[in-house]
């Protein structure tokens, strides 16, 4: 790292915020508690894969609550704690805990293949979190073994009763729609999560790694159009949780579709994240190589002024957009060993 970049930052206060080279406010962090999953989507993990990183690299959460309160220093206001499967690391409410501590944060949510959710949602509620992103690719049981490589899917609806029942809101099922895998289950999806009043996000299947670019990727505008026309939706013209979805609604406002198109149509010029991998790399794009390695500095003692310069120095790294469609094959990791 540039000492001099360090030396001339040291002095920074509160009022600075992280924009990127193309004026782009990030105020959203994504942060990995760990790469291991206890599912194998097809689309994220390969089967067999055993090259998790290893716990002694993974950052304490006391590292990981130093990192995010400097970020909520320079503005960052939205916290999501992914994996694999965030769930499967220990005590994880206490770190939900901790971070709800800190006033700058706004938003501290959890996405989650909802597998474990039945157990900890009470416990997570009570800690800070306020609302779930959920993985539900298919309603049809065979179909989510094929997909995920497990029997999860009662489960997944148990965890959902759960999320339910003690309070969490908004819930969000987040369903990667795969051609001649689960596009013809679009509309009975739809139905389901607006009977049970959850966000249903349609997402179209990223090429990262060889899982993601073997995925029969489905452009989600013939979906959409099919859908506003089934289901009367609207579109919404309002935020909705700082994400890059595209959202429309029912007339009456009682049921929300979002679709979110990173190949058929991208969002990169108001992208507001970057990501923390459980190793303590920041990941600047989905689609990009761009990264930044935080544990060697956390672990030799940097400085809070310190870290925050460090903070701005890496977001400088962010890409003005993904390369999915012309160059698919360039990202080699796979989506959870970047953090969903």
């Amino acid at each position: 790292m540039d000492t001099n970049i360090i030396e001339s930052n040291s002095a920074l206060t509160n009022q600075h915020r992280l924009r990127d080279r193309f004026g782009r406010h990030v105020d959203y962090l994504r942060v990995s508690v760990t790469d291991k999953c206890d599912l194998r989507c097809s689309y994220c993990m390969p089967k067999g894969f055993r090259g998790f990183e290893e716990p002694e690299n993974w950052l304490s959460f006391a590292e990981i609550e130093r990192v995010v309160a400097a970020f909520g220093r320079l503005g960052v206001k939205r916290v999501r704690l992914t994996g694999g499967e965030p769930l499967l690391r220990r005590k994880l409410p206490d770190l939900v805990a901790a971070l709800a501590s800190h006033r700058e944060l706004e938003d501290i949510s959890l996405s989650t293949n909802a597998t474990q959710l039945e157990k900890h949602a009470q416990a997570l509620f009570d800690a800070g979190v306020g609302r779930i992103n959920v993985s539900l690719d298919s309603l049809d049981r065979a179909c989510v073994q094929q997909i995920t490589g497990s029997d999860s899917f009662e489960q997944v609806l148990r965890g959902l009763q759960r999320a339910k029942q003690v309070g969490i809101q908004p819930i969000k099922l987040n369903m990667v729609v795969m051609r001649g895998i689960n596009d013809h289950e679009v509309s009975r999806m739809t139905a389901f999560c607006m009977r049970e009043g959850f966000i249903l996000r349609f997402i179209e299947a990223m090429p990262m790694g060889s899982t993601g670019q073997a995925s029969a990727y489905c452009d989600l505008g013939p979906i959409r159009d099919q859908l506003v026309r089934e289901f009367d939706l609207v579109p919404v013209v309002k935020e909705l949780g700082g994400g890059p979805a595209r959202y429309w609604q029912s007339r009456d406002g009682s049921a929300t579709i979002g679709f979110i198109s990173p190949i058929s149509q991208h969002f990169c010029a108001s992208c507001n994240r970057v990501r923390l991998a459980v190793d303590g790399t920041l990941y600047m794009c989905l689609g990009q190589e761009a990264a930044f390695p935080l544990r060697p500095y956390l672990r030799s003692g940097i400085s809070e002024d310190d870290l925050e310069a460090l903070l701005i120095e890496a977001i400088e790294l962010k890409p003005e957009r993904h390369e999915f469609s012309n160059k698919p094959y360039q990202v080699l990791r796979f989506m959870s060993q970047t953090g969903g």
